[in-house]
């Protein structure tokens, strides 16, 4: 028996790799299958199921692409319903794959089709769970994203998950490992753990939500407690998930195709496509297209694609850094953006070369800021709220960047103004964004936060609410 845990750090995500005596299965595929199936190849084995956990609202999962490849079967739990050919389980059906068994275990709660699935050794012993977003290792999934109108709150799934977890879940025994969908930086749950492989033993310990004697009643209460508002297009993956999508093949061929600055700017300005500066956030400041956006590819790319481009269906052109054309375009499809029409052949340097006009961005220093700042100095803080809330300068506004456009009028045009987030990062994405709605006056601290706390600003303008 092999089981191996194919972890994407960018969205925090983990896929499973099953395989006994020549077949296998697959557990919540990322959208690009073809690594899946040459592994499956090299084992000299065959993929037989594609089990999913639930509806994914955070990543387009490749079950579709991977039964029309492979003709395997794919797997929901009890309730789901597809748009394409897959098996509906019942709760406790077996399923058995080479020597061993996985039993569907239904676990509403996060979705009302959540399901986890049992791994049984040869033996018939209980060796492993798969979990979903049902049990996270320090969390569980947030009972938010699949509310019924008029039907079922949060409350109501929280309710669901209460009982899932104590009559599925935690019956089982200390030793079961636990294996599940996301660890820390998911948008599906609160405080994930950066651990991505525990034990129910240990979580019975160390997880609020496992503790002993707690009442539902707690339990719903402090696991909605403090949700912060789903990325805007978690709805739209659901959607594809459940009703099915192009081919990655499709989508990799059309995005990656190159394009002459000529043609890039020809198709920029025929269309409403959005330029997508995927570049380290030092080159972007250097120089960019005007009214490009930046996100870049070395940060938390695909999940902050989610958050600030509203609609999934939007055409993004790229620019690249030369020679991560395919990982751009595949990393888009992960989140269900489709849409790429192209990338700059040559990236910047080809668009400078042409004579075409550039834009730049504004950052200084920490230190530079210190010789500036006075009472009249307009900083913006666009670290998430908790960030915020732990420790910030004084005075300074909380305008955080997965929803900036909430803030958009608190920014001012007349004078400058500065932003900075904990390193630098979503800083340059939020003077991007401000860039392009005509905020040319905005100025980005170099080094955010962090750097921000080793000056002499710490001293005199910090703040961490816990002191006071």
């Amino acid at each position: 028996m092999i089981i191996e845990q194919i972890y994407t750090g960018c969205l925090a995500q983990g896929a499973y790799y099953i395989e006994s005596n020549g077949e296998v299965a697959i557990i919540d595929p990322l959208r690009e299958v073809q690594p899946y199936i040459d592994k499956a190849e090299k084992d000299g084995a065959k993929i037989k199921y594609i089990f999913e956990t639930h509806f994914h609202a955070d990543f387009v999962s490749g079950h579709v692409t991977l039964a029309e490849k492979t003709g395997a079967t794919i797997v929901f739990g009890p309730t789901a319903k597809t748009n394409f050919k897959s098996h509906i389980a019942k709760d406790g059906e077996v399923f058995k794959l080479g020597d061993i068994t996985i039993t569907a275990l239904h676990t509403p709660g996060h979705t009302m089709e959540s399901t986890s699935y049992l791994l049984k050794d040869k033996n018939g012993k209980d060796h492993a769970v798969f979990s979903g977003d049902t049990l996270f290792l320090g969390d569980v999934g947030r009972p938010d994203l699949a509310q019924k109108a008029g039907v079922l709150t949060e409350e109501d799934l929280a309710g669901y998950l209460y009982d899932s977890l104590r009559t599925k879940i935690m019956t089982l025994a200390n030793d079961v490992i636990v294996y599940p969908a996301h660890g820390a930086g998911s948008a599906c749950g609160k405080n994930l753990s950066k651990e991505t492989v525990g034990t129910i033993g240990g979580q019975k310990k160390t997880n609020y939500a496992l503790r002993e004697n707690m009442t539902k009643e707690e339990f719903v209460k402090e696991v909605t407690d403090g949700l912060l508002p789903p990325p805007q297009y978690f709805p739209l993956n659901v959607k594809m998930n459940k009703e099915g999508y192009e081919s990655i093949d499709a989508i990799l061929s059309k995005g990656t195709t190159p394009l002459s600055p000529d043609e890039f700017e020809k198709i920029a300005n025929d269309t409403d496509a959005l330029i997508l500066d995927v570049r380290h956030e030092s080159e972007f400041i250097k120089g960019f297209i005007p009214r490009s956006i930046f996100i870049g590819l070395e940060g938390g790319f695909a999940p902050w694609v989610g958050a600030l481009i509203k609609d999934v269906k939007q055409p993004i052109l790229l620019v690249t850094p030369e020679g991560k054309e395919e990982e751009t375009v595949t990393r888009l499809s992960r989140v269900g953006f489709d849409n790429t029409l192209g990338y700059l052949n040559g990236s910047f340097d080809a668009w400078k070369k042409s004579g075409k006009e550039i834009d730049t961005l504004t950052s200084i220093s920490v230190e530079e800021l210190e010789h500036k700042m006075d009472d009249k100095t307009a900083i913006f803080d666009v670290r998430k709220p908790g960030e915020y809330a732990s420790e910030h300068i004084v005075e300074v506004p909380n305008t955080p960047l997965d929803f900036i456009n909430d803030y958009i009028s608190e920014f001012p045009k007349d004078k400058e103004f500065y932003v900075h987030c904990a390193g630098g990062y979503r800083s340059v994405i939020a003077a991007s964004i401000l860039k392009a709605r005509g905020y040319h006056n905005v100025i980005d601290i170099a080094g955010g936060y962090g750097a921000i706390k080793e000056s002499s600003i710490n001293k005199t303008d910090y703040v961490c609410p816990s002191t006071l």
